[in-house]
């Protein structure tokens, strides 16, 4: 389970460290992609084969533009040996990553941010509506 936050910086050709607690669950290569909230993604082999199936078990007419958005820049990457993956220029100018980056763990993926955003959008969490999702949920 990816699980904490790390902070890194970009590097000037793209890469960035990958979390090594985070490259043992990921496996040897991975999935990085566009995500929710201007921030990207990153899938296990195994997630994305499973969230793939999902998509593909529905009405494409449904899900092409949920197809389009996911797959179309979508990378696989391999960790380097000092654990950095290269994020292509597509990926980082959709989450907008200059510099600092945060990298998440989210249960089974990992979200990559700009390090500014995941602050702000950290400022929006609060108990309350988070409460009132988990009751809804029935957490």
């Amino acid at each position: 389970m990816l699980i904490g936050e790390y902070s890194y910086a970009i590097d000037d050709k793209g890469r960035v460290n990958f979390p090594p607690k985070f490259r043992d669950e990921m496996g040897p290569q991975f999935i990085v992609t566009r995500w929710l909230d201007n921030c990207l993604v990153a899938f296990p082999e195994k997630e994305w084969e499973r969230v793939a199936a999902l998509l593909a078990e529905k009405s494409i007419v449904k899900t092409s533009n949920i197809q389009r958005f996911l797959f179309a820049s979508a990378a696989q990457v391999q960790p380097d040996k000092q654990g950095r993956i290269l994020l292509t220029g597509a990926l980082r100018a959709h989450a907008g990553l200059k510099k600092d980056v945060t990298i998440i763990g989210v249960g089974g993926h990992a979200e990559i941010w700009d390090t500014a955003a995941w602050k702000k959008m950290n400022e929006t969490l609060d108990s309350a509506s988070i409460a009132a999702a988990m009751e809804e949920l029935g957490v």
